[in-house]
């Protein structure tokens, strides 16, 4: 069942058209991404739910709720933001107790919520501390027990992890996810980073200049990209023109063609080609071959030393026929 419902959705700034016609319905305790681009519309998406941005046109409907002429604090929603602005002159307990102090919870139940909430962000120990105190994936835990803090009726996360380094971003992310699974709480996700969003999602809305181009879980899009914007966006798609799938297939292709790196292997036999260069990315080595005139890459398994291709060798590939997809 449908808990957010976005109708003919309208953004422009000026003469400069930030999305149109955004449709898109989110269920219940879904985990959905809005993925793209810088410009694509994403971020100004998520500010027009949370009633930070007005809109042009269009319906946003919560819980059967239209959104449109209600203020920000009267929409249940709770959002957190790639910087934490946090109050630097109040403890943690005050940044996070902030939304029930507006709310006028009272001081017992206010001083518990706060209490739940910093343990779920593994911050307990830390109330008293101040901003200036935290690190940066600290800051950013404090951020979200504060909008969680308020039992939201949808969570609004744009960019939040994008000024952390990779280790503390992995590790916030399964703790998101992890929160947002035990409380069952509808999340819309902004990033412009595809693993983040391969790893964390129910549904990944795909954007590209204001429109959203496919939508659909993380096997999906990852496996069958709509267009060739898609296939570029979503892993590392070899994608060749009709002449150059041609040639390098051995058959006629009549339109662009997108070819998944990690099924094309090394074969006893098979099409010529070139290894040109290869660089290793962990558990992944990544060649880059020169095959029929086309430049591919090529991504398999780091078994050991003695699988290694080299430079300039010689080599034959294979592509399966499942793994070849035609795109706009």
């Amino acid at each position: 069942m449908s808990l957010l419902s976005i109708q003919n959705l309208h953004k422009s700034y000026g003469d400069t058209r930030i999305f149109s016609d955004i449709n898109c319905e989110i269920g219940q305790g879904e985990f959905v991404t809005l993925l793209g681009p810088s410009g694509c519309g994403k971020s100004t998406l998520l500010r027009c739910i949370a009633g930070l941005t007005d809109v042009d046109g269009g319906r946003i409907v919560l819980g059967g709720e239209d959104l449109i002429p209600l203020p920000p604090q009267k929409r249940g929603i709770g959002m957190v933001f790639q910087s934490y602005a946090l109050f630097p002159n109040m403890s943690v307990a005050q940044n996070v107790a902030f939304g029930l102090r507006m709310q006028k919870v009272a001081k017992a139940e206010s001083e518990q919520r706060v209490r739940e909430a910093l343990e779920m962000v593994e911050l307990g120990d830390f109330a008293a501390r101040y901003p200036h105190q935290l690190s940066g994936g600290q800051c950013q835990r404090v951020a979200l027990a504060r909008s969680l803090v308020t039992r939201p009726r949808l969570l609004l996360l744009d960019e939040p992890l994008s000024a952390l380094d990779a280790r503390i971003r992995k590790h916030l992310r399964e703790q998101i996810r992890a929160i947002q699974q035990e409380l069952n709480l509808t999340t819309i996700f902004v990033t412009h980073d595809q693993e983040e969003a391969l790893t964390m999602s129910d549904r990944i809305f795909l954007m590209n200049a204001g429109q959203i181009v496919q939508s659909g879980d993380a096997e999906t899009l990852y496996t069958a990209p709509v267009d060739a914007f898609a296939a570029g966006f979503i892993g590392n798609y070899n994608l060749l023109e009709a002449d150059a799938a041609s040639r390098l297939l051995g058959q006629p292709v009549s339109s662009r063609v997108a070819i998944r790196p990690e099924a094309i292997a090394f074969a006893g036999s098979g099409i010529a080609a070139r290894i040109i260069s290869r660089s290793l990315l962990g558990n992944v080595i990544r060649y880059r071959v020169e095959a029929e005139g086309c430049q591919l890459l090529v991504d398999v398994l780091n078994r050991s030393a003695d699988d290694l291709h080299h430079d300039g060798q010689s080599v034959s590939l294979a592509i399966g026929a499942d793994a070849i997809r035609e795109v706009a």
